[in-house]
């Protein structure tokens, strides 16, 4: 069974950094795109950053530059490295697994850690 779970979410103000993790089981870690999206109340669902399994990286013109995303095989861990937070970027964060390539279908989700940035 593929399970998901994020922790690491939490409140901070402006400018401050938080580090997403996802633990992830049941899978292919290292054969499948690995994603972060996220929901702020009131918006529809957005990606954020994605990892291919050759490790290659997207983000969202939002995030470029302030957040890195990152996997350590070892560990079937994915990361979110988020600086210079802003208070849009309030949201609930998701940990996805994509079927295959960050191309192709999303799988799996995990249940989401919150994310709340102050001004």
């Amino acid at each position: 069974v593929v399970r998901l779970v994020e922790s690491g979410g939490g409140s901070v103000q402006a400018g401050g950094s938080l580090t997403l993790s996802c633990a992830a089981s049941g899978f292919t870690f290292r054969a499948q795109c690995l994603g972060w999206f996220r929901q702020a109340p009131g918006k529809e669902r957005e990606g954020v950053a994605d990892i291919d399994a050759d490790g290659s990286t997207t983000y969202a013109d939002s995030v470029k530059g302030r957040f890195t995303i990152s996997k350590d095989g070892a560990k079937n861990e994915l990361y979110l490295q988020m600086n210079s937070l802003k208070p849009e970027d309030t949201a609930k964060y998701y940990c996805v697994a994509y079927e295959l390539d960050c191309q192709g279908d999303l799988g799996a989700w995990g249940q989401g850690t919150l994310v709340t940035v102050s001004s």
